[in-house]
């Protein structure tokens, strides 16, 4: 894998041959503030113990999958605006996709995984850590149709793609890194074009949904718009619920 064109973007950039967790490893050594600023990246293809959103577990075969932590300590000021970071996050590694696969419908499931034509091809974990954010990306390059852990995902091999690994990484830390300072920004009109560009990008806007909420319920409905902190809105029979945390299904399109 060449890295190079990434190295010249992240402030720190380490390859591992291997690794548990990437986040994990990022924040132990995210203690060290000197040593990894802002932008640090850590990256394998081999990592054995992944985790992803709501605890589950995120394991592939070794050289299968990328996984990419970044170190965030450049944070926006407002509160308003941290709920945006994995958002823009999905927007970011959504556009990197979408240079490698143009031919195919590349979006994004509220709130950030990343799918191509309907089947989810990379999903994002973000994790304080002191005054700092961890984002872990998870992304299958050429895991086989047959090894994917479920039908409703995809990989770049199972498209019949060689993905670019290099220019992946590269392409995701030069979006992010934009999408954040204009978070970073903190004024109005900053905030408006980070939210209309996650909204153009977001697949499950005007679809019928059904959301599993933390406490056990699920909510049913048609997702309408995001909210200006980044937050689902679902139309329920008439009665907007506003949705913070929760996993998303779309209903299949007719």
């Amino acid at each position: 894998m060449d890295f190079t064109e990434a190295q010249a973007v992240a402030s720190r950039f380490e390859v591992l041959d291997e690794s548990g967790s990437t986040n994990a490893a990022l924040r132990v050594l995210s203690a060290d503030a000197v040593a990894w600023p802002h932008l640090s990246v850590l990256v394998t293809d081999n990592q054995t113990a992944g985790r992803g959103r709501l605890d589950r577990s995120w394991e592939t075969p070794a050289g299968s999958a990328l996984a990419v932590s970044v170190l965030l300590r450049d944070l926006p000021t407002d509160p308003g605006a941290m709920g945006w970071i994995p958002l823009v996050a999905g927007l970011a590694m959504a556009d990197a996709v979408t240079v490698q696969l143009a031919r195919h419908d590349v979006g994004v499931k509220w709130p950030n995984d990343v799918l191509v034509d309907g089947r989810k091809i990379s999903g994002i974990l973000a994790e304080s850590t002191g005054d700092a954010v961890v984002l872990g990306a998870g992304v299958n390059t050429a895991m086989t149709a047959e090894q994917l852990p479920v039908p409703t995902a995809t990989s770049f091999a199972a498209l019949g793609e060689i993905a670019d690994e290099g220019r992946l990484v590269a392409d995701y830390l030069r979006r992010l890194e934009g999408l954040l300072s204009a978070l970073a920004a903190g004024n109005d009109a900053d905030r408006s074009s980070v939210h209309a560009a996650v909204s153009a990008r977001c697949a499950t806007l005007g679809r019928d949904v059904e959301v599993a909420l933390p406490d056990g319920s699920t909510l049913r409905g048609t997702a309408t718009r995001l909210e200006d902190d980044g937050r689902l809105c679902v139309d329920s029979d008439g009665s907007e619920q506003i949705v913070a945390a929760g996993d998303v299904v779309h209903a299949r399109l007719a």
